[in-house]
Formats: structure tokens, C-alpha cells, sequence
């Protein structure tokens, strides 16, 4: 994507975002975005039911749970990230007064 040296980041978030509502003024975003959220929802079903043996109400259950699993993984490792971060950044200033 070639980058538009005459924006600052900050002109680019804003124009990308007006995009965004453009999209949302003229189209049902719901149905938009229903092919992504079925495929990443698949994903799940694939993981739980890779034979694909199992009743489907009972696959669709254990995709969600399986899907909550992620997403608190993901929390969990960004709160995690976020602490050594903050750990980081206090002992930075009693490093650089060392050297």
C-alpha cells in the first residue's frame, strides 16, 4: 500500500476511520462483516470437531466455549505484557543513572 507522504499518522487514522463510517452509512455492516465472522466462527467448530462427528447444537456450544478461550488468552497475555511493560519502564530511569 503505497503511504501518502503528505498525511501525518494521526490525518491517516482519521481519513481511514471516515471510510469506515462512509461504509456503515451505506451498508448494513452486520451483513458486511457475516462472511468473516462465519469463517473465524468455523475455525472453532474445526478446532472442537475436526472429524465433524459430533450433533450440531453440542459442536456450536463447545466452538463458543472454545472461542471464549481465545479471546481470554488474548486478554490474559496482553494484561501480561502490559505488566512487564510497566516493569520495564520503572527500572529504565535506575538503569540509565547506573551508566
Amino acid at each position: 500500500m503505497p503511504e501518502n507522504p503528505g498525511l501525518t499518522p494521526e490525518e491517516r487514522s482519521l481519513r481511514a476511520r471516515m471510510g469506515g463510517y462512509a461504509v456503515a452509512a451505506k451498508y448494513d455492516t452486520r451483513k458486511t462483516t457475516q462472511p468473516a465472522r462465519d469463517a473465524f466462527m468455523a475455525r472453532f467448530e474445526r478446532e472442537v470437531d475436526p472429524e465433524g462427528v459430533l450433533p450440531e447444537a453440542e459442536r456450536q456450544r463447545r466452538a463458543r466455549a472454545a472461542k471464549r478461550l481465545y479471546f481470554q488468552r488474548l486478554a490474559w497475555r496482553s494484561a501480561k505484557a502490559r505488566r512487564a511493560k510497566v516493569a520495564g519502564s520503572a527500572l529504565a530511569p535506575s538503569q540509565t543513572a547506573a551508566s
